[in-house]
C-alpha cells in the first residue's frame, strides 16, 4: 500500500466534486483531509458534502496542515502559478488543471520550482488516460496506418449553463476555448503521435456565447515535428456534434468515436486494406488512471501520466492557436 498520502484540494469545483473526490479515495491508502476556498460558505458546504474534515479560506493555511502531503489545484487559471509555487515551497507534491498558467515563462516557472523542491508535479490532462486514446496510441507507434500523415480533432461541444461563468467574460482569468479545450486537443495528439507540434494557423469565432472578443469557437491546423497535418476544430456553442479523434497514414486510418470526454466511453475503429474493424477496449475512469499514475509517481514507481512539461507543451501549443489567430499569420510554437 506504501505511505499513507492525504490530499488538499485547492479550490471547490466542480471537476474536483464529479470526478477527483472519487478518483482520489479510489486510491489505496489516499484520502481528503482538506479543501480550500476563498468563498467560506463555498469551502464549508463542499467540505460537508463530501466529508472532508477541514475547510480553509487561504492557501497558505491548507499547506501549512501537517496532513496535507499533495495538492489538486482546480482554482482559475491565473491563480495556479502562484498555488504552485506555495505548494512547492511547502514540500507539497502538485496536479495541477490545464492550462497550467497563462504564459510559457510562468509554467516554466512552476515546473522549475517543483524539480527545485523535490515534488511531483502533474497536468490533469485527462484524456490520455482513455482506454480509446491508449490504443489509438499503440496502433499508430506499432505501425497499423503505415506512416502517419495527417490527424483530426472534433471537440466542438455545448458548455453546460453550470459552466458557463469565468470561461466565457473574464479574460484574466484565462478564459475562452482555445484555453479551455484547445490545450487537450495539443496533448492528445502529442500523446497519440509522439511528436511535437511545430507551428499553427487558426481561425477564430465569436458567436455570442463568449462576450467581448473571447472566442468561444475556433479551427486551427497544425504541423508536426514528423510530418503530420492536424487539424482542430474546437468550440462552446454546438449541442449535437459529437466528437472523434482521426489519424491517416499511408496504410489505413483510425477512427475514435465520441472519445474527446471525461466519460469512458467510445469505440476506435481501424480501417486498412483488411476492411474496416472496431478494436477491442477495456474501459476504466480516466480520472482514476491518471491519480493512480500520479500517486505512483509519488511513490517512485512511474512518472505522471501528464508531466509538468507536458503542461508546459500543451500550453504552448494553444498560445500559438491564438496568436496566429490574432496575427493571421503561421506562428511557431514556442518550446522549453
Amino acid at each position: 500500500m506504501g505511505k499513507r498520502i492525504g490530499w488538499g484540494l485547492v479550490g471547490a469545483s466542480t471537476i474536483a466534486r464529479e470526478w477527483m473526490v472519487d478518483a482520489i479515495r479510489a486510491q489505496s491508502g489516499n484520502e481528503i483531509v482538506a479543501v480550500m476556498s476563498t468563498d467560506l460558505a463555498r469551502g464549508k458546504t463542499f467540505a460537508e458534502a463530501n466529508r472532508i474534515s477541514s475547510s480553509y479560506i487561504q492557501v497558505e493555511d491548507l499547506l501549512a496542515d501537517p496532513h496535507v502531503d499533495a495538492v489538486y489545484i482546480s482554482t482559475t487559471n491565473e491563480l495556479h502559478k502562484a498555488q504552485t509555487l506555495a505548494a512547492a515551497a511547502a514540500g507539497k507534491h502538485v496536479l495541477c488543471e490545464k492550462p497550467l498558467a497563462l504564459n510559457l515563462d510562468d509554467a516554466r516557472e512552476m515546473v522549475a520550482a517543483c524539480e527545485k523542491a523535490g515534488v511531483v508535479m502533474g497536468t490533469n490532462h485527462h484524456l490520455r488516460n482513455a482506454a480509446t486514446h491508449r490504443k489509438i496510441r499503440e496502433l499508430v507507434q506499432s505501425g497499423a496506418i503505415g506512416k502517419p500523415l495527417f490527424a483530426r480533432v472534433f471537440h466542438a461541444v455545448y458548455l453546460p449553463p453550470h459552466l458557463q461563468g469565468w470561461r466565457l467574460n473574464n479574460p484574466s482569468a484565462g478564459a475562452g476555448v482555445v484555453l479551455d479545450i484547445t490545450v487537450h486537443d495539443a496533448d492528445t495528439l502529442r500523446f497519440i503521435l509522439g511528436a511535437e507540434p511545430m507551428d499553427a494557423v487558426a481561425l477564430v469565432q465569436q458567436s455570442g456565447m463568449a462576450e467581448g472578443k473571447l472566442e468561444d469557437g475556433v479551427m486551427a491546423v497544425l504541423r508536426f515535428d514528423n510530418g503530420v497535418v492536424a487539424q482542430l476544430h474546437d468550440a462552446f456553442t454546438v449541442k449535437f456534434a459529437g466528437t472523434g479523434v482521426e489519424l491517416h497514414g499511408s496504410e489505413g486510418s483510425i477512427i475514435g468515436h465520441d472519445v474527446m470526454t471525461q466519460r469512458p466511453i467510445g469505440r476506435v475503429t481501424l480501417r486498412d486494406a483488411k476492411g474496416e474493424t472496431d478494436v477491442p477496449l477495456e474501459h476504466e475512469n480516466l480520472y482514476m488512471r491518471g491519480v493512480r499514475a500520479f500517486v505512483g509517481a509519488i511513490r517512485g514507481e512511474c512518472n505522471p501520466a501528464a508531466t509538468g512539461e507536458d503542461g508546459v507543451r500543451s500550453l504552448a501549443t494553444a498560445l500559438a492557436v491564438l496568436e496566429a489567430a490574432r496575427s493571421g499569420r503561421r506562428t511557431s510554437v514556442r518550446t522549453p
